[in-house]
């Protein structure tokens, strides 16, 4: 792959990406026009990649097409054996494309090898055991219950974590027998041409992956609406979702859809501060606080305020802000100047509402003028109409709301039109299940209880429908048949 040295001068580093990849060849796009990525650490254009078209998609969605009989027809062993290999073959590029994602989302190094390639690698693997695993047909009385691959798929996917969302979908559809034409993010499509030629590498029957980049008004709009694409599956913005939604109804095909959200983490009465302070600045200021499940807002007993303001104030100021390829940096910059001013923005509206600024705040940390940073902010004395509080802001921002009673903390949980992760700690570890349990969420972490990509991942209300990872991501991709038999 065309890996980029981040210490090569800006001439000799930007790559020229010219090609979509559509029935096992790299082909050239039906338009000239390009789009420039840029390296978040340093503001400056690092490649270019096409911006595509419809006629670029209509190629594709062709190419999927009359790869979907063949794929859906091999037994699933010989499909997930590809899972297999393409796991090897991203072992052996791991530091190469984490150096990519690392310039391209701002993620520092050591965070972007283990979690930006590594949690993909980890899929495509458990991926195919799941599939190995399943029982595709069941007989219900005189029912022959029979799942089938849906078809080909679209699957359109975010900047943040670029591969790892890409391969989330693009593993389970793979093994479910499904064929599919996907769109990264624009702001972040160089490891989707890494995955491209690992299944160029392996061998993956031609037309059983497309890749085709572009804007989503554009190459986005065209997938979801074609009448040839069986499904769509997005992660993104819940705005963007909603769109997705109504131009999919018109060709009633299924969607799956992973969107914003305000995520809350409780601490309970009996709860450790310390503990709860330092998993909450982890939680929130992960990959600078541009992470989709972040737990960004800390809601703690109110007779303990000045408490937990004290030791979460610390913990951010404790973060080290840096050049994402410094092994002391623990978060880099965001993606781009616009998300950076999105973040600034968010922060002076909590100031303007009259919430207190504890630290950080709109200024670009010391010494880091180039690139896009913001500080590690912590916000204490909202109230619940504040937009930091409602809105997800997607940067290293913490707010801090207060309770009386449980009952008063699950409510302020809940009070928010998303429901994609939560958090609950509490010195009482049954304790603190029952109150997870009465929260609107898809998934809750007890007592900072990591990650899962054997469980399904997905959220409720204004979050999205559809589950990622594990049997039920591998469902989301099958269609069910019955057979009604004497």
């Amino acid at each position: 792959m065309g890996v980029i040295s981040n210490n090569a001068s800006k001439e000799a580093s930007v790559l020229t990406r010219a090609n979509h990849f559509i029935d096992g060849t790299w082909v050239p796009s039906e338009s000239t026009e390009t789009i420039e990525v840029t390296d978040a650490g340093r503001g400056e254009v690092m490649a270019t990649v096409p911006s595509g078209t419809t006629a670029d998609v209509d190629k594709a969605v062709a190419a999927a097409r009359a790869a979907f009989d063949a794929w859906a027809g091999l037994d699933v062993a010989e499909r997930v054996g590809y899972l297999k290999l393409a796991a090897e073959e991203l072992a052996r590029r791991q530091n190469a494309i984490a150096a990519v994602i690392c310039r391209e989302v701002g993620t520092p190094y050591a965070t972007s090898n283990v979690v930006q390639v590594g949690l993909p690698q980890m899929t495509l693997s458990a991926t195919a055991e799941i599939a190995l695993d399943y029982r595709y047909t069941e007989r219900i009385y005189n029912s022959l219950v029979v799942k089938k691959p849906i078809g080909v798929v679209a699957a359109i996917t975010p900047w943040n974590y670029p591969l790892h969302q890409l391969v989330a979908k693009v593993a389970p559809a793979l093994a479910a027998g499904c064929t599919i034409v996907a769109k990264p993010s624009e702001v972040a499509p160089l490891n989707a041409f890494a995955l491209a030629e690992i299944f160029e590498t392996i061998g993956l029957p031609r037309g059983v992956f497309n890749l085709v980049t572009g804007y989503g008004t554009t190459v986005g709009e065209a997938m979801v609406a074609h009448a040839g694409v069986d499904m769509v599956t997005f992660t993104g913005s819940t705005a963007a979702g909603r769109r997705i939604g109504a131009v999919a109804a018109d060709t009633i095909k299924r969607v799956a859809l992973e969107l914003g959200g305000k995520s809350p983490l409780i601490a309970l009465d009996d709860a450790d501060p310390v503990a709860v302070a330092t998993a909450s600045a982890g939680a929130c200021y992960l990959n600078s606080g541009q992470t989709c499940i972040a737990l960004t807002r800390l809601i703690v007993p109110a007779a303990r305020k000045a408490e937990y303001e004290a030791i979460a104030k610390a913990a951010a100021e404790s973060v080290v802000v840096g050049d994402p390829f410094d092994p002391t940096s623990v978060i880099g910059p965001l993606v781009s100047d616009v998300q950076r001013d999105r973040v600034r923005a968010m922060i002076t509206s909590g100031i303007d509402e009259g919430a207190t600024l504890l630290t950080g705040g709109v200024e670009a940390p010391d010494g880091l003028d180039a690139g896009y940073y913001v500080r590690p902010t912590v916000f204490t004395d909202t109230t619940p109409d504040m937009r930091i509080v409602k809105e997800e802001i997607f940067g290293p921002v913490l707010v801090l709301q207060t309770y009386e009673t449980e009952d008063e903390a699950i409510a302020l949980a809940n009070d928010s039109v998303y429901g994609l992760n939560a958090g609950v700690y509490s010195a009482d570890v049954d304790r603190a299940i029952a109150v997870g349990l009465r929260l609107d969420s898809g998934q809750v972490q007890i007592n900072d209880g990591a990650f899962n990509i054997h469980a399904p991942f997905g959220g409720v209300k204004q979050s999205g429908n559809g589950r990622e990872l594990g049997v039920a991501g591998l469902e989301d991709f099958l269609e069910t048949t019955a057979l009604q038999l004497p």
